[in-house]
């Protein structure tokens, strides 16, 4: 294959930009490449395969389908109230579950209608529901005719999405005698930004505090904290372990987990499973951060975003092996091919170390009379607002406060997905998909002939392939020296985009290895994956026959 139409210093201009900008600059240059093959002009001549995003290519058809069947229902509900042409009225509570179960016997052939009765059934007997509230809540929320209130997250919705974070991010067993309090947001980027935003409004965090990341990590969790409204002094904890020469574990060493002792060091943000690696973290690894903020570091805040964690068999969150020091974040996109959607959620134990932070700011009166000012318009003691109920109101600019919350119909899609889970179908459904993107991991390393790690908590969304700890294992040192000496870490990915149309992310965009690649297994056919290994195996072959006809 021959080298890429730009120059080395042309790619080292673009090498520059966030990898989810990159990307755009691959689509173009493999769109480009299309039809501008000699004797094929104006014709495409292959398709263009874009692994790029973690936007997967499944959606769950029962849940929606449930939701739909809801959405009848609730219509009829507001007809019952007022008909006028295109006009109704708020559905009533009174009655309303005898008229939900007539409607389920009377309308057998609606797709969804069973799903949603068991669903139902399933909520009144998990969580002690009063039927008639619960229905009414969905019915209501689903029209979309009211605030939300309470404007965190609705009680029946907070109820059933504590039940689905105990079942699939604290593997069945949450912490004894802790109380989970939720904010359902616009999915996990929002609560990401929330979060920033409120522990730096409440004084928790100031301009030029000591954070941790634990890298490779999600470009955001990067970017954001070089923003000069944080300027954060970031200190890395870096997934450096190999199993072999030339095959990376992406795993923590102790000397490198240890550097979060360091009571300094304020705030730890931890994607688990990573992102791009895709592995939750190790036994060893929970074991030693629980053991530091025992013994070291009591107050360190852990940001643990976990949405790839129900790909994981038994994933056990941070959040619940250190509950008071851990603000949980968790997306419904991936799982349920939902990011259209929007539904996040952010849980911090009613127990928790930012609390207490805030109530010895009561000590510190110019601390204290500042947040008074800010939220004083929401209660009369507003130093007792917990910091969850903080960040509901810093997400409105406090003064919009009442008018705060995620959309209803949104947290009936939640509170549906969430109740699916908890059935065999989502158990089924939960299988199912993670057997996917394990099947388009193995036809991935079966075109490219390459190695990674063996692991048992590996959660395959992505993989992360270290092109040089590769071309050191195949070939030796020497090929790896001159691949760095004579190209840049990404023109492998220019390379694919304009000879193969294949678009991959730089791992080095998400601080992994500068010559890693990401590539997303979630959001193309299984057989594209074959592909994309036998092009990226042609790549590297090509620059070992280069090195090879230099050599001599």
């Amino acid at each position: 294959m021959p080298k890429t139409r730009l120059s080395r210093d042309e790619i080292r201009s673009y090498a520059q930009l966030s990898p989810f900008e990159l990307k755009d600059t691959f689509i173009k240059i493999a769109t480009d490449a299309q039809s501008d093959r000699p004797g094929q002009k104006g014709k495409t001549t292959r398709a263009m395969l874009n692994a790029g995003r973690g936007n997967p290519n499944w959606v769950a058809t029962g849940p929606r389908e449930a939701y739909h069947a809801l959405g009848y229902f609730a219509i009829s509900e507001s007809r019952r109230v007022w008909t006028a042409d295109n006009l109704g009225g708020m559905p009533e509570e009174a009655g309303c579950a005898e008229r939900f179960d007539h409607f389920v016997r009377t309308h057998p052939e609606l797709p969804g209608i069973e799903l949603l009765k068991a669903s139902v059934d399933l909520a009144v007997k998990r969580f002690g529901f009063d039927r008639e509230a619960f229905l009414h809540e969905l019915a209501d929320s689903s029209i979309g005719d009211n605030y939300p209130v309470p404007d965190r997250i609705l009680r029946h919705t907070e109820e059933i999405v504590r039940g689905y974070v105990a079942d699939e991010m604290f593997d069945h067993r949450p912490p004894e005698g802790q109380t989970l309090s939720l904010f359902a947001t616009e999915g996990g980027t929002a609560a990401m930004c929330y979060i920033f935003d409120s522990l730096m409004k409440n004084g928790i965090l100031e301009k030029g505090d000591r954070i941790a990341l634990m890298v490779p990590v999600f470009t955001p969790y990067l970017e954001i904290p070089e923003l000069d409204t944080y300027d954060f002094d970031v200190v890395h904890v870096e997934a450096s372990l190999f199993t072999e020469t030339g095959v990376r574990q992406w795993r923590y060493p102790e000397e490198e987990v240890a550097k979060l002792a360091d009571p300094s060091i304020k705030l730890v943000c931890c994607v688990n499973p990573s992102n791009p690696p895709s592995l939750a973290l190790s036994t060893r690894v929970s074991e030693q951060i629980v053991s530091i903020v025992a013994e070291r570091n009591p107050n360190l805040i852990i940001v643990t975003d976990d949405v790839y964690g129900t790909f994981v068999e038994g994933f056990r969150s941070l959040a619940a092996d250190l509950p008071r020091n851990t603000l949980l974040v968790y997306s419904y996109s991936k799982h349920y091919g939902a990011t259209g959607w929007r539904l996040g959620v952010i849980a911090l134990h009613d127990d928790n170390v930012i609390d207490a932070m805030l109530a010895e700011q009561e000590q510190e009166q110019e601390q204290k009379d500042r947040l008074n000012r800010r939220y004083g318009s929401l209660s009369l003691e507003p130093e007792k607002m917990r910091f969850i109920d903080r960040m509901v109101a810093d997400s409105r600019q406090v003064a919009l406060n009442h008018t705060a919350g995620l959309s209803l119909p949104q947290q009936v899609m939640m509170a549906l997905f969430s109740l699916f889970d908890m059935l065999d179908e989502g158990q089924a459904y939960k299988h199912r998909i993670r057997a996917i993107v394990r099947q388009r991991l193995e036809l991935l390393l079966e075109g490219a002939h390459m190695k990674i790690s063996e692991e048992p908590k590996r959660a395959a969304y992505y993989i992360e392939l270290d092109l040089l700890a590769e071309a050191e294992r195949v070939h030796g040192k020497r090929f790896a020296d001159f691949l760095e000496q004579n190209y840049e870490p990404v023109d492998p990915l220019f390379r694919l985009a304009e000879q193969t149309s294949v678009v991959l992310l730089n791992g080095g965009g998400f601080d992994g290895p500068e010559w890693s690649v990401r590539v997303s297994l979630a959001n193309l056919d299984d057989l594209d994956y074959l592909k994309i290994g036998h092009h990226l195996r042609a790549i590297f072959d090509a620059y070992a026959e280069e090195w090879r006809a230099q050599a001599g």
